[in-house]
């Protein structure tokens, strides 16, 4: 990746890493999932940025997340569309970033999808198990997490990640798991999207179903593509790594700023 700074956004500074890049190309944006941070990207950034031959990348932490500020104490149900509608509009505008290719995961995918759909220019959106509405299968898997969590060695591993381990996880799992999310919806921002979208979901996801997929297709008002991953789960970009560098490229490849 490239340089490490802290970046003032509505809430606190933020860790963001910035490279560099062909300037005619759309930059790229990384959003991570709910656990996740600009190091638990791993080399996946440099991965696509080098098969999309150098274009500009942006790399952040959110709030609650890895180096960057403490995150707001409990966190709502609508803490996705605060980061989509507020603190990436004022990233952006930080960065100068006009018109990105947003990269997200889990979460992160659905705070692009927010973003998008709320009429920011973006020229294409990956989306990577991205969630739209609330299944069982979420409740079942985010619920298993926390007692993996609260009964293994998860938080001293996480530590390695972020400043405050617990405000991390407690900042996504109490969440997801209060009775204010269980009518969390997004598809109603999904008409407002005409970027092409790629949606890639494993059908061993333990967080979600091809449901996600289907209704993003169903919803937007662009081009989408899907890659449905047989046997991958929650992160299909370390399961299916080539696979989805791949689909990325076909779909960005005529796509310029």
């Amino acid at each position: 990746m490239g340089e490490r700074r802290k970046i003032e956004v509505p809430g606190g500074a933020v860790e963001v890493d910035v490279t560099p890049g062909d300037t005619e190309l759309a930059p790229l944006v990384f959003l991570h999932e709910g656990l996740g941070s600009i190091d638990l990207w791993r080399d996946f950034p440099d991965a696509v940025r080098t098969a999309l031959g150098g274009r500009a990348m942006v790399v952040y932490s959110r709030h609650g997340h890895g180096r960057s500020a403490p995150a707001t104490m409990p966190r709502p149900a609508t803490y996705m569309h605060h980061e989509a509608d507020v603190v990436l509009p004022a990233l952006r505008s930080a960065l100068d970033i006009e018109s990105p290719v947003l990269v997200g995961h889990s979460d992160g995918a659905s705070i692009a999808l927010l973003h998008a759909g709320a009429g920011h220019p973006v020229d294409a959106i990956i989306a990577l198990a991205a969630h739209v509405f609330v299944e069982p299968e979420s409740i079942e898997g985010i619920s298993a997490v926390r007692a993996t969590f609260e009964s293994s060695d998860m938080g001293q591993r996480m530590g390695r990640y972020h400043d405050d381990v617990v405000a991390t996880f407690r900042g996504w799992n109490d969440v997801w798991l209060s009775d204010d999310f269980r009518n969390w919806n997004i598809e109603g921002r999904l008409s407002g999207i005409s970027a092409p979208v790629l949606a890639v979901q494993g059908t061993a996801d333990e967080y979600g179903t091809v449901a996600q997929v289907d209704a993003i297709e169903r919803g937007t008002g662009g081009r989408v593509e899907r890659l449905v991953l047989d046997g991958v789960g929650h992160s299909p970009h370390r399961e299916a790594h080539a696979r989805v560098i791949s689909a990325i490229v076909d779909l960005l490849r005529p796509v310029r700023s």
